[in-house]
């Protein structure tokens, strides 16, 4: 499996991935000959057209036209990243990524802010090692606004830049890292780049950098950052969507063209370099269970022979049928879980393998065993089979993920940073396929004969680092912060969905002269244009139609990528485990994929690969889903596979034992992590042990009952839950639902229910009585608090709960939300705050969540309280907040379904909550007639008071005693089991 950086990082926030305007020449969806490989007609099937300028100030555009939504894609890529930092200036890319957000001088207010009712969607950006990137999804109508702003900030940014505004986002930067290194396996990056590369290499630190460099960075740091590498001939333009080249030459010349040349940004030299011997490293960490790492050096994205080496990757340790994977865990028992990836970068990648070792086991001799599988494999390669699912399942990752306009925008500019093209992707495509097993194995001789860094992480006392530091008093503590700005806010990916927001007042710094275009208005305009009305949401019709066996089909066609995807449904869900049963859904739902009647699991895994189909076991409260994705030419064979998996599982001894022991891993590495423990232990305490709602929401369930389950409990329950009178199908796709009906007739219409009784959720269970406490869990040496306070709300998720989602919006739920801008944007305590609606069918939960750096959390609690009681009382949603937050609600939903899949989860929502398929097309006239005292009614009445249940997981000796002045009764519980 390859793991690509096409505008990633994961610090801020995930990319967009791919996109690309994909039609199959195929004219049935079901008369062409299957493809069980990567053919040539496949791959030329993906086709990007564009066009591409570049101004006087040498700004390069390009421009890719599609006109199936009215909305178009922005991005803006500068060619900086960590890469290019000196010694002692780590982070600066990173931390300068969030300055951007941060306004400008003719648009002073936060960036999102500022956007705030324009329908924007997706609005985000991401540092890596070689750039930065910055995208946002825009209705066609408002798009002059996004254009504004960004070249704002290009040209415009210095003169809005102050001291209260750096040292809140180095403030929040800092929370970011610290909530980066607290999470398990959190310090591997840092003893991977320090123990791989060489001092002073561009890659040797990380992106999100140093605390001590963070703290030293001064205001005339970060302005000559700025000056040396954000000009224009810096910096990549892509508009993908609804506009033509003309339209876009008039609108960029307008917004661009006066800002000025800034320095070419001069590239860092990047070397592959070899250790000169085999280094092995060993750290312990607060971690369920042993993890082993092998790390080479080996080329960047363009050089020949990276792909070569991503094919390796694939069949040693990437595909479900791969080398590793058969031995270490099937086999030999070894493991629980074998990866390996090509982590590819410009100049140069990194060729990983991870081995979670099975409890129990001696990790050297697993350690010892890796090692002598991976020689053997480099003598000997990968073979052809094992090449053609590797590209099989290489060109079906692109196509799937070329659906939307702003991924296209991702992998065009990728292209042409990355490898000097902007349709590089073809090129990538077709080298993947011609890959032989003679190229593959002469690759991997070459790279990974070399020595290799060896690096365990071990369950234990995590040692003290020096990034675990406080180095400064701006250190993120919040103790020495001035107010800042209105509307200081970067990128962030844990806290919000950045899309809609509850309004911030417009008000900013006065303008002021700086930046690249220092002295210059932006085309003569000091102000963001008007925002514009969109049209309503084009929901594409739902058809249903009902098998002879009475299960429910409905259908919504989508033609944009040769692909059908099949959701089957089932009433079941974390809910169907029974109290003191908890994990029994789960485990057998993994172990469905195990191997049917007729086919084991690497049968079944190379079948899948072949046919370029991907399945998905998921779970959410009350329903358990099995979807598919196929190639339309493959969804014959693609739907043979899924029927067999779901009615003729084998629930063989050892293939149970095998997914019941990675169940047991996963188990033990959620309850190493704050969030998961806290989460937990709230769910639990608000609904009750025998209620059906009080169950982990990942689905694991208990060790003691996971551990003790047999093939023969996993038969049964799928007996009682996975069946014909429980099912209901989702379709989305390029077929028609005469053609998916008569499919799904032959393979499910005969399927006939167990004789068994068909299993009940007990919703009769009663809820406990709310007791307004602080719940305390121990974790040792946590830098952060991690907070959750919550209650059941007196309500059914398939209620009417418009009103309430926007107050929520408003209160918690968005990144410019009230509670996200105290506790991130004014006082800089953490990475992000939000409070949530979590919706069950039968039952609404509300919680707020806030992970907090540990000096803070009382404080923070206290302020948490604070907010919501006056949102409930007398500072209630405002008429500005209403105008902005419902204008968004509206104008961004053109752009919320242009993914397959985002059709298929409103489709089975409106199930699932008992509206009709075409409520989203009515959703916008609902809005629109939403008056303030409908918000606030809303949440009053079902939130009531602020009296939540709390849970803190933290630092006993830093945290517990700052939760004695609440006012709140304080326990200290265990984690749970």
């Amino acid at each position: 499996m390859i793991k690509r950086h096409f505008g990633a990082l994961t610090l801020c926030a995930a990319a967009a991935g791919l996109a690309v305007n994909a039609v199959m020449p195929v004219t049935s969806a079901l008369a062409a000959t299957p493809i069980t490989s990567p053919a040539e007609a496949l791959i030329n099937a993906i086709n990007i057209p564009y066009t591409t300028f570049t101004l006087k100030n040498g700004l390069q555009v390009v421009v890719q036209t599609d006109r199936r939504a009215p909305v178009v894609a922005v991005a803006v890529w500068y060619k900086v990243g960590s890469g290019l930092e000196p010694k002692g200036k780590t982070g600066f890319a990173h931390l300068f990524e969030h300055l951007m957000f941060s306004g400008s001088e003719n648009a002073p207010g936060d960036f999102m802010q500022s956007l705030l009712g324009s329908g924007v969607t997706e609005l985000n950006g991401t540092t890596s090692f070689d750039r930065t990137n910055y995208f946002a999804t825009v209705p066609t109508p408002n798009l002059d606004a996004v254009l504004f702003l960004e070249s704002d900030r290009m040209g415009h940014l210095l003169g809005a830049m102050t001291q209260a505004k750096l040292d809140n986002q180095r403030g929040v930067v800092q929370n970011e890292k610290r909530q980066g290194d607290d999470r398990p396996y959190g310090l591997v990056q840092y003893a991977k780049l320090e123990g791989l590369l060489p001092e002073g290499h561009p890659y040797h630190h990380s992106t999100i950098g140093s605390m001590a460099d963070l703290d030293k960075a001064s205001l005339d740091d970060v302005k000559a950052w700025f000056k040396d590498n954000y000009g224009p001939n810096n910096a990549v333009l892509t508009l993908a969507g609804d506009i033509d080249i003309a339209t876009a030459k008039a609108k960029v010349e307008k917004w661009f063209g006066a800002i000025p040349r800034g320095k070419d940004v001069v590239q860092a030299k990047v070397e592959v370099p070899s250790l000169p011997t085999r280094k092995d490293m060993v750290i312990k960490d607060r971690v369920a269970q042993a993890r082993i790492y092998r790390y080479w050096a080996v080329p960047g994205g363009a050089e020949p022979d990276r792909i070569p080496l991503d094919v390796g990757a694939y069949a040693l340790g990437g595909l479900a049928n791969s080398r590793l994977n058969n031995a270490l865990v099937r086999d030999e028992k070894l493991a629980v879980n074998v990866v390996s990836y090509v982590d590819a970068y410009k100049h140069m990648s990194f060729f990983e393998i991870q081995v979670d070792v099975k409890p129990g086991v001696d990790v050297d001799l697993v350690s010892k065993r890796l090692d002598e599988m991976v020689a053997s494999y480099i003598k000997t390669g990968p073979n052809q089979e094992e090449i053609d699912r590797a590209a099989m399942s290489n060109a079906v990752d692109y196509m799937r993920a070329l659906e939307t306009v702003g991924e296209r925008a991702v992998v065009m500019t990728d292209g042409l940073l990355g490898r000097g093209k902007l349709d590089a992707f073809k090129d990538e495509l077709r080298a993947f396929a011609n890959v032989s097993p003679a190229t593959a194995t002469a690759a991997l001789q070459k790279w990974l004969s070399r020595p290799v860094l060896a690096l365990t992480v071990l369950p234990g006392e995590r040692e003290a680092y020096e990034e675990s530091k406080v180095v400064g008093p701006t250190a993120g503590t919040g103790a020495a912060l001035p107010a800042t700005a209105p509307g200081v806010s970067p990128t962030m990916a844990s806290a919000a969905s950045p899309s809609t927001a509850a309004a911030i007042s417009q008000a900013g710094a006065p303008k002021a002269e700086g930046g690249a275009g220092v002295g210059q208005a932006v085309a003569g305009s000091q102000k963001i244009p008007a925002f514009r009305e969109v049209a309503d949401v084009d929901f594409p019709a739902v058809e249903s139609a009902t098998l002879s066996n009475g299960i429910k089909v409905h259908f919504a066609r989508r033609d944009v990528v040769p692909f059908v995807n099949v959701s089957l449904s089932f009433d079941a869900g974390i809910a169907s485990d029974s109290a003191g049963r908890l994990g029994v859904q789960s485990l057998m739902l993994a172990a469905m994929e195990q191997g049917t009647k007729s086919k084991n699991d690497i049968e079944l895994a190379s079948a899948k690969e072949k046919l370029g189909a991907s399945l998905q076991f998921r779970s959410t409260m009350d329903r358990t889903q099995i979807d598919l994705t196929a190639l339309t030419v493959n969804l014959s064979p693609s739907l043979d596979l899924l029927a067999d998996i779901v009615m003729n599982p084998a629930f063989a001894d050892q293939a149970v034992a095998r997914v019941r022991d990675l169940r047991l891993s996963a188990i033990k590495q959620e309850l190493s992590r704050p969030h998961a423990i806290a989460s937990r232990t709230l769910a639990a305490t608000l609904f009750g042990s025998q209620h059906p709602y009080g169950r982990p929401s990942s689905g694991n369930g208990s060790a003691a009952v996971v551990g003790a389950l047999k093939p023969a409990d996993l038969a049964a329950f799928h007996q009682a839950w996975i069946r014909p009178d429980k099912l209901e199908i989702f379709v989305v796709g390029k077929t028609t639902l005469a053609e998916v009906k008569g499919e799904l007739e032959a393979r499910f219409g005969r399927w006939r229910t167990a004789a068994v009784s068909a299993g009940e959720k007990n919703f009769a269970a009663a809820i406990p009585e709310n007791k307004p406490r602080v719940l305390f869990v121990d974790v040792p040496k946590s830098s952060q608090s991690v907070i959750y306070g919550g209650k059941v709300l007196p309500v059914k998720g398939s209620a009417n709960l418009l009103a309430f989602t926007q107050a929520n919006k408003v209160l918690g739920g968005d990144y410019l939300s009230r509670i996200n801008k105290d506790l991130r944007q004014e006082k800089g305590w953490t990475y992000g705050a939000r409070s949530n609606i979590y919706r069950y069918k039968n039952q609404v939960q509300f919680a707020v969540v806030a992970p907090v750096q540990a000096d803070r959390t009382g404080d923070a609690i206290a302020e948490l309280r604070t907010l919501v009681r006056d949102f409930l009382r007398d500072k209630g949603v405002t008429e500005q907040e209403l105008h902005e937050t419902i204008g968004n609600s509206i104008r961004e939903k053109p752009s919320s379904f242009l993914r397959s899949l985002q059709i298929m989860s409103q489709m089975r929502n409106d199930v699932l909550y008992q509206r009709p398929f075409h409520y989203i097309t009515t959703e916008a006239s609902n809005l629109r007639s939403l008056k303030v005292e409908d918000l606030n009614d809303a949440a009053r009445n079902l939130i009531v008071n602020n009296e939540f249940t709390w849970v803190v997981v933290g630092d006993k000796a830093k945290v517990l005693p700052q939760l004695q002045n609440l006012g709140l009764p304080v326990e200290v519980i265990q984690s749970p089991e």
